[in-house]
């Protein structure tokens, strides 16, 4: 693995859970998720493999992943995306999200090395300019072979439709917790999803409750 300048955690099967975890909203929600159930059975009924959560550190899931005997890696993308030193002037004085440094700074993997990547709903989220090569990286970081599993807003949902933190709960549930950090930026459609994924192997969609659709990409 390259040099990584931003804060990034590997968690390994046994490890304790961080001794400071992030602080969790009280508000609890729990649905059940057809995608991590799908999910999890790729990676289970193996040891050893290499796992990237691309959300907040969750003591729930390192423990959850990390039980199972699994490598856990965990950036959280959108935090990082929102430091202000990443909005820089262009030459006409405009603002704009600089995303090679955001690149530099982040999923800085200098070899394919992922067996299964949490993407979350992040690519509602993020800076539009960043989205496309988020995604372009996890194909360049992923494993022939690996999955992936993404959350995406349907077009029922409004701007106003809060943030989430996802932890596991079991094979097939996850518990969330709304916030208001972060504002949805974009609605996908099932063509763009397909686009955006275009250099994966095959895409398999499941339409949740919550106006959220589930997708597993296979690299």
């Amino acid at each position: 693995m390259g040099s990584v300048t931003s804060l990034l955690k590997m968690f390994r099967g046994g490890a304790a859970a961080p001794a400071a975890p992030v602080a969790e909203p009280r508000q609890t929600l729990t649905r059940r998720s057809t995608g991590l159930l799908e999910f999890t059975k790729a990676i289970q009924g193996q040891e050893g493999l290499c796992l990237l959560d691309l959300g907040p550190t969750s003591a729930t899931n390192i423990t959850r992943l990390t039980g199972l005997g699994h490598k856990l890696y965990n950036e959280d993308l959108l935090t990082s995306s929102s430091d202000p030193a990443l909005q820089v002037r262009t030459d006409d004085g405009k603002s704009a999200f600089h995303v090679q440094q955001f690149l530099a700074d982040n999923l800085a993997f200098d070899h394919p090395m992922f067996d299964g990547v949490l993407f979350w709903d992040i690519a509602d989220y993020l800076p539009e300019a960043a989205v496309k090569p988020v995604v372009e990286r996890m194909a360049a970081v992923m494993k022939p072979g690996g999955v992936l599993l993404a959350f995406f807003h349907t077009r029922d949902a409004g701007p106003e439709t809060p943030y989430h933190r996802y932890h596991i709960a079991g094979n097939d549930s996850l518990e969330f917790q709304p916030g208001s950090r972060f504002r949805l930026q974009r609605v996908f459609n099932n063509r763009h999803i397909e686009n955006l994924f275009k250099g994966f192997s095959s895409l398999k969609f499941f339409l949740a409750r919550d106006n959220m659709r589930e997708v597993l990409v296979i690299r």
